[in-house]
Order: structure tokens, then C-alpha cells, then sequence
């Protein structure tokens, strides 16, 4: 997921920043490129710019004469971006707006371009995020309960959510986002601890998790509260209901031609992706026994992936973070 790091940027991630590159290897790069399709003078944004991994590739393709625009809501990754752009792209054209990609339309107005020719999400925290402790997104270390992509922006944070919905709510948090077999037990035994007090670290959490956790289930497969803790982030930062907005724009902003590329990592994510890009690209509805079309429906897209791409096996073995990645892709009609 990331290079190896000295004692020196540990430190410096402790305190929020990075000394060296923000480090991420771009998932299946070569599959994003050749699905976008980008040539000299295309107007293409990158939603989840993160340190540009994909973007700076992208910006290569499209030269001089095209024009990349970067998103992401967190300011660490856009000043790490646009050091990477002075370093390795100095003549590309390129505007790094911040916010979170389900303002796309407000963002591109921002931008002034009239249509962009291609549009990529790369869906999931990014390992430099994961680095910081302070930003409570890791089970590996001890922080406060926080969770937040845009702390700048959103009120609620993990803490809140743990501390303060109900066992129902939170049950149904870890089923349906985290697909957490079980659910039900860990969530009492939230409940259960934060009646004798507030629940406000992970490592706090962390043990929670694992006391609503047979022992037997615990010594197989992935750490115990990897799935709790996507379950809590994507409640806090209400990432399901961001993409569907966010892919709805992406659509609306394309040029006719101009195809949307989207990497998820999580089976309700992939879902969402694969049932926007099915729906759009329907025509008539009307039954067949109806001469003349009276549902007007006209389709947008035209599915370019049937299936999701997935990650080669020597793509997994050097970065394990395309493991669960699938692309899929669409093109404007």
C-alpha cells in the first residue's frame, strides 16, 4: 500500500504532514488510461486527486494544450499534488480545486469549462491518510475517534456516531456498510461500555470490537475491526450517498465521447457504479405491446465494462490495495 518510511516521517505524519511524497501507488494505471482514452488537448478531472498518482499520468497524456483539474477535500493531498505537478509535469495546464467530489457541479462551474472529456473516481481513504493517527481512520494505532475526510466541513465524526446512535442504528451501520457478520454483538457491546463511559479512542473501539467477536472468528482472515471501521467512516463521511451525487454530475458534465472511469473497493460502492451506468444507458422502457414510446426515455451512456476490470496477479503482489478494486467504465452518447 505504501513504501517504507524512516523514523522522520513517522514523526511527521504524527503531526499531520508529510516530509516526503504522499505516498500512493495508482491503482491499475495502464487500465485507467487506455479506459479513459485521453489524447493531446482533453479536458479530463480527476475527483479523488489524492497525490496525483493517476493524475500526473494523466496530465502526460492530455499535454500542454489539455487541461487537468484535481479534487479532493483534504489539503494535505492537494499541496502534496501540486508539489508532485511543479516536480515532474511544470508545463501541464492544471487547477487543484478543493471540496468533496459530491459538489461536482459547483465545482466545475468553479472551474469555467463548458464539458470534460474524461472523469475518474478512485474510491477509498488514502494510504497517507491512513498514516496519520490523528485522523483515527486505523485500527493499528491509538487516537481519538475522528474519521473525518474534510474536518473543516463535517460536524459529525466518529466519535458522535459511536457514542451517541442508538444499538439499532449502529447494528445496521456494521451489517450494511461494513457486511459485518456480526453486527448485532459488537454493537451491544458498544453500547454496553460507553454506559459506564464515552468511547473516545480507537484503541478503545478497537476492543469493543473484538469483545462482540468469538474468539474462534478472530484468529482467521483480517484484523477484527477492519469492517467495523469502513462501516463508521462511511457513515461519518456519508460516502454512499456523495457518489451517487457525484456520478450524476460526472455524467451531466461530459462531452458526448468523453467516458467515466470509476475504481471502487467496496461491494456497495461497485453496486451503486454498476446500476447508474445500467440505468442511463437504458432506452425505452414502454411494454411491447405499446406501438409508439410514451416514457421518453432516452439513453446517455453507453457501458463500456460489462464487467468490472480487476487488478492483475502481479499488480496485487506489489500493491495489495488493488486486491478488491474493480473499474468500471462508461462512455456519453
Amino acid at each position: 500500500m505504501r513504501a517504507s518510511s524512516s523514523t522522520s516521517d513517522r514523526d511527521a505524519r504524527q503531526g499531520g504532514t508529510l516530509t516526503h511524497e504522499y505516498r500512493h501507488e495508482p491503482v491499475m494505471l495502464t487500465e485507467v488510461l487506455d479506459a479513459l482514452r485521453l489524447h493531446e488537448g482533453s479536458c479530463v478531472c480527476d475527483c479523488t486527486l489524492g497525490g496525483a498518482g493517476h493524475s500526473i499520468h494523466m496530465a502526460r497524456a492530455i499535454g500542454s494544450e489539455g487541461l487537468l483539474i484535481g479534487i479532493d477535500q483534504d489539503d494535505m493531498a492537494l499541496a502534496a499534488a501540486s508539489a508532485r505537478f511543479e516536480r515532474e509535469a511544470p508545463n501541464a495546464r492544471i487547477k487543484l480545486l478543493k471540496g468533496n467530489f459530491g459538489d461536482l457541479d459547483e465545482l466545475l462551474c468553479q472551474a469555467e469549462v463548458p464539458g470534460v472529456d474524461g472523469i475518474l473516481f478512485d474510491l477509498g481513504v488514502s494510504s497517507p491518510q491512513l498514516d496519520i493517527p490523528g485522523r483515527g481512520f486505523s485500527y493499528h494505532e491509538d487516537a481519538p475517534l475522528d474519521m473525518r475526510m474534510d474536518s473543516g466541513n463535517n460536524t459529525l465524526n466518529a466519535a458522535e456516531v459511536i457514542n451517541t446512535y442508538n444499538e439499532a442504528d449502529l447494528a445496521r451501520i456494521l451489517r450494511v456498510y461494513g457486511e459485518e457478520k456480526y453486527a448485532r454483538q459488537i454493537a451491544r457491546q458498544i453500547v454496553r461500555r460507553r454506559a459506564e463511559q464515552p468511547i473516545r479512542t480507537t484503541g478503545e473501539l478497537v476492543e469493543a470490537i473484538k469483545a462482540g467477536i468469538p474468539a474462534s472468528a478472530r484468529r482467521h482472515g483480517h484484523h477484527p475491526a477492519r469492517k467495523s471501521f469502513q462501516a463508521i467512516r462511511i457513515e461519518v463521511n456519508h460516502e454512499l450517498d456523495v457518489l451517487e451525487r457525484g456520478l450524476d454530475a460526472a455524467i451531466r458534465w461530459l462531452n458526448p465521447g468523453g467516458r467515466v472511469c470509476v475504481i471502487s473497493y467496496h461491494s456497495l460502492e461497485d453496486r451503486i457504479v454498476k446500476h447508474t451506468f445500467q440505468e442511463r444507458s437504458r432506452g425505452c422502457t414502454c411494454p411491447p405491446d405499446i406501438p409508439v414510446c410514451v416514457c421518453g426515455n432516452v439513453p446517455v451512456l453507453k457501458v463500456i465494462t460489462r464487467k468490472p476490470l480487476v487488478a492483475s496477479a502481479e499488480e496485487v503482489e506489489r500493491n495489495p490495495r488493488a486486491r478488491s478494486a474493480k473499474i468500471r467504465v462508461a462512455e456519453r452518447l
